[in-house]
């Protein structure tokens, strides 16, 4: 089975049945939708759950506002203030900025997919203008404590087995030593890491569905190492190699907890989180000189303004040294 026709299959099954409010020819298009973004455009299963919750709430949203699900030919007559009605809706419903621009995202992402396929054009959507959202830069940790993160003798006092400790040990330690993100990390599997002085990169599997090879420090090799030695749980080369107190593939969620408990002990505030680790690979990074085209190959992000936003990091950074260190300021 081609890598197409699999992803396909597998967006397919990831669609949920949508509401009511959804008249059966906008159902329809919706899946075919749907079944695009993953095949096509490669979008993960989370991501088109997003999606079709997004849309959902729109279509929802005009089936009240119009008082009945809306067909495509009914949708292709909304007007821009229909558009406005439904943000004043959520905005009203307690949704932030970010997330009306989220759903507004995605329901232009369906108009797009039904003018091209010739099933109407749904202009008011283009119409409006997407709400203001305030960028809030990355907060990464200083690089004393990201370190201290990885150390298990902070955990000493815990109640858990060695092979638990290492293994959360050598995951965060991924995290902030090659900027992976917390998916990253738990989708290697045995076979993708190299035995320690062997190689010092590794190849995973990003955003998309896109590989990278993104560098890896021999201690972290040997962390690793040490937690695939003391795992009791027998780790083929195909399987997740980082993996739960039962043996499955070990959930994010474990990994946020753990970045809790190190927080609290090292005093730090709730933006410590598991993603916070690779903010500070980047901006650890660019304070000593790194090129911000390199650090975006190894984040794996797709456009240098994503990355840019660590150089913001980095002059707040040296701000804040020039008020705190100046004998005038």
């Amino acid at each position: 089975m081609s890598k197409m026709r699999s992803r396909g299959l597998m967006a397919k099954s990831s669609v949920k049945e949508l509401p009511p409010s959804a008249a059966p020819d906008v159902a329809a298009e919706v899946a075919h939708w749907l079944v695009h973004l993953g095949a096509e455009r490669r979008m993960s299963p989370k991501t088109l759950e997003a999606y079709q919750r997004d849309v959902g709430q729109f279509l929802a949203f005009l089936a009240e506002h119009l008082g009945g699900a809306p067909t495509l030919k009914q949708l292709s007559k909304i007007t821009p203030q229909d558009v406005r009605a439904f943000m004043a809706a959520r905005r009203a419903g307690g949704s932030s900025g970010r997330s009306l621009m989220r759903t507004l995202a995605g329901a232009r992402s369906f108009a797009r997919f039904l003018e091209r396929n010739g099933k109407g054009k749904v202009a008011a959507l283009s119409a409006v203008r997407a709400p203001k959202v305030a960028k809030t830069l990355p907060k990464p940790l200083a690089a004393t404590a990201a370190k201290r993160m990885t150390e298990t003798d902070l955990r000493a006092g815990e109640e858990r087995e060695p092979w638990i400790l290492a293994r959360d040990a050598a995951a965060l330690a991924l995290l902030y030593g090659s900027g992976l993100r917390i998916s990253e990390a738990l989708g290697l599997k045995p076979k993708d890491i190299p035995a320690p002085d062997t190689s010092d990169t590794l190849i995973v599997l990003g955003k998309g569905g896109k590989t990278r090879m993104v560098p890896v420090l021999p201690q972290i090799l040997r962390m690793i190492a040490q937690y695939m030695l003391l795992c009791p749980y027998e780790l083929p080369p195909d399987s997740p190699l980082f993996v739960g107190a039962r043996g499955g593939p070990l959930s994010p969620r474990i990994l946020q907890l753990t970045m809790e408990r190190l927080r609290g002990a090292l005093g730090l505030p709730d933006t410590a989180t598991p993603h916070a680790l690779r903010h500070s690979f980047a901006t650890h990074l660019l304070a000593r000189g790194g090129d911000l085209r390199a650090i975006q190959e190894l984040l794996g992000h797709a456009s240098l303004s994503t990355t840019q936003i660590y150089t913001a990091v980095d002059s707040e950074r040296l701000l804040e040294v020039y008020r705190n260190t100046h004998p005038r300021a």
